[in-house]
């Protein structure tokens, strides 16, 4: 069992680069599996863990876990006043506004029942035009955008992304079929492309700014080459 990055570590906080693909626990809503990120995290750690918010399966990033109740309460606490600063990258079909933000209510995990606010604000990075034909198209357009969360619905960032027609590359349930082939028989990439870039957050024992940033995968860098990004995230600070 492979062993997981660590971000940061502590005696009241870890911080972990979870890989794409990687369920962090047993739900409802990832079925059974033989892997679990929590699973291989006690086997790596010793002591109490505590997943204190949840990545999608298919996303990968900055993931904490206290490491004692007091500080999974703290840390649950700032998650509820939405104090935590929550920065992720995603490729999306298209060119949309340099800025922008989609507020879209959004129902629960079931897909179904009453519909809660929902905020997402993004910034986009960079653009590409590929000579590729698809459909009524010769070429295609995606982009690069730096997106932040306002509130934490189940899939937000995918579905708020489907909702205006820019789909995120790579995501097999809210997203494009013809899109998601065209990167993996092009580019070689099997993957959806969101990922927990950055997270702030206050320590829950010293108080002090928590800045935590989580490298791209090897999938992301080979895409970022292809599209002739590679500086795109150059000089981006935190609170850019």
């Amino acid at each position: 069992m492979t062993t997981l990055p660590l971000l940061h570590a502590d005696d009241d906080v870890l911080a972990i680069d979870k890989p794409a693909g990687l369920a962090v626990h047993r739900s409802r809503l990832v079925g059974a599996d033989d892997d679990y990120l929590m699973d291989r995290l006690r086997l790596q750690v010793e002591g109490p863990l505590h997943a204190v918010h949840r990545l999608d399966r298919a996303t990968s990033g900055v993931l904490l876990v206290a490491r004692n109740a007091a500080a999974a309460a703290d840390l649950g606490r700032q998650l509820m006043a939405r104090s935590v600063e929550k920065t992720y990258l995603a490729v999306v079909r298209g060119w949309p506004a340099e800025t922008g933000e989609i507020d879209y209510p959004l129902s629960g995990s079931s897909l179904s029942g009453e519909a809660k606010p929902a905020l997402t604000r993004w910034r986009r990075l960079a653009t590409v035009e590929v000579p590729i034909a698809q459909g009524r198209y010769p070429q295609q357009r995606y982009s690069l955008l730096e997106v932040s969360p306002e509130t934490g619905r189940y899939r937000q960032i995918r579905r708020h992304f489907h909702h205006i027609s820019h789909h995120l590359l790579g995501d097999t349930s809210h997203g494009r079929g013809d899109h998601n082939r065209l990167i993996r028989q092009h580019y070689g990439v099997h993957r959806l492309l969101l990922h927990a870039w950055r997270l702030e957050v206050r320590h829950p024992t010293t108080g002090e700014p928590l800045l935590l940033e989580a490298p791209l995968d090897p999938a992301w860098e080979r895409l970022l080459g292809a599209f002739g990004w590679e500086g795109a995230l150059v000089g981006h600070a935190i609170h850019a």
